[in-house]
């Protein structure tokens, strides 16, 4: 019996910590530390990014997606890279 109680106050425990970590996130917008240097700029590139533009994903970090269905079964095209091996 003694050990029941113990794994309820133990699995209690864990679930108002867990709770209590869940909710302690700050809602306020992220500001640069006090001298620090700002984002270096990349090479190439003009002039440095905006916190707006570094933010935004990139094409190839979050492509689109096709989702066309097929409605019928199509033949495949020819792969001019697909060779058999050496």
């Amino acid at each position: 019996m003694i050990c029941k109680t113990n794994t309820g106050r133990r699995m209690l425990l864990i679930g108002c910590a867990a709770l209590a970590l869940g909710a302690c996130g700050s809602r306020q917008k992220l500001t640069a530390v006090e001298g620090t240097a700002p984002v270096p700029r990349a090479y190439g590139a003009e002039k440095p990014q905006s916190v707006d533009e570094l933010l935004k994903p990139s094409a190839q970090a979050r492509p689109e997606r096709n989702v066309e269905l097929q409605r019928r079964s199509q033949a495949r095209e020819d792969d001019p890279f697909d060779l058999p091996p050496d």
